[in-house]
């Protein structure tokens, strides 16, 4: 088979993707993307992709950055480019990939906003006894008890629970299972929800968390319903399930000083991950510092 034009080469690229990998159309049109931006940066020169070095591509990320791309978007355009180049010395269209030692800038790490243990309360503390009002209150104690992600949480069927042990199992990431302990206070607002919930829910519906119709909830319904109930509360900055899972584990951590443990929780693969809640936990301790020691404050002028 002869050799494409070079122009054609992203297009062959991303029918290997699809046919090949089954990509969803989503990330067919990510890569599909980043080549565009690579390929706008480098030039239109007929040979623009057999010519490209290891300097051609260092010079056009650092270009990139200079003009805004941040280091997450650039280490994706560079994954995207080295599997692009995989592709291409396969077919024998190159002899190199001149993405495999460049690398984009690096990434600031944002620490995860949570909340303290005073607005935990104040949102889980609802009072109102309408059936969303009651099955609200259950999702919310759920998570922050258990420190589940979203999409685990509208998992979650009537069986996964077990209030009698205080466990629940969850799928999360990769479908991996775990099995994780429910606290009291979590125990009671599902068994006030039990019963609202039979009301509610359509026949043969398994999901623990169901809406009016008496359906399995969606990850957007229960971020909105989070939404609207710290509003309500006026909890200061957005409140959203990641939030309460991140104030979970970052408590859980602050009492306990057992990353394993909260790694076993959260589900993370690698520990690497959890770490960022030791970073959170010392700048805590790097506030209260510097609010309570006489030498760490700045003298006034006066």
């Amino acid at each position: 088979m002869p050799v494409p034009a070079e122009a054609d080469w992203p297009q062959h690229f991303l029918h290997a993707l699809r046919v090949e990998r089954q990509l969803s159309p989503h990330t067919l049109k990510n890569y599909q993307r980043d080549l565009q931006i690579l390929a706008a940066e480098i030039g239109t020169d007929a040979h623009l992709w057999s010519s490209l070095d290891e300097a051609g591509l260092r010079y056009a990320v650092g270009a990139l950055h200079a003009r805004g791309q941040s280091g997450r978007s650039l280490q994706r355009l560079l994954s995207a480019t080295r599997t692009f180049y995989r592709f291409l010395t396969r077919e024998g269209w190159v002899d190199r990939n001149p993405a495999l030692a460049v690398q984009a800038p690096k990434i600031a790490r944002r620490l995860p906003q949570t909340l303290d243990t005073e607005q935990v309360g104040a949102l889980l503390d609802t009072q109102g006894q309408e059936p969303l009002d009651i099955r609200d209150r259950a999702m919310m104690e759920l998570i922050y008890s258990s420190g589940l992600r979203v999409s685990e949480l509208v998992g979650v069927d009537r069986q996964d629970l077990d209030l009698a042990e205080g466990v629940i199992q969850v799928l999360g990431k990769g479908n991996k299972a775990r099995r994780l302990p429910v606290g009291r206070q979590a125990r009671e607002a599902i068994e006030q929800w039990l019963p609202v919930r039979a009301q509610l829910v359509q026949a043969e519906e398994e999901a623990l968390f169901v809406g009016r119709r008496g359906q399995r909830l969606t990850t957007r319904a229960v971020e909105l319903r989070l939404r609207k109930r710290g509003l309500e509360q006026g909890t200061n900055g957005r409140v959203y399930p990641h939030r309460l899972r991140h104030s979970f584990a970052s408590h859980l951590l602050e009492s306990s000083r057992d990353l394993r443990a909260v790694q076993e929780l959260l589900g993370h693969a690698n520990i690497s991950t959890t770490q960022i809640y030791t970073h959170l936990d010392f700048q805590h301790l790097m506030d209260v510092y510097e609010q309570a020691h006489p030498r760490a404050r700045e003298q006034s002028d006066d």
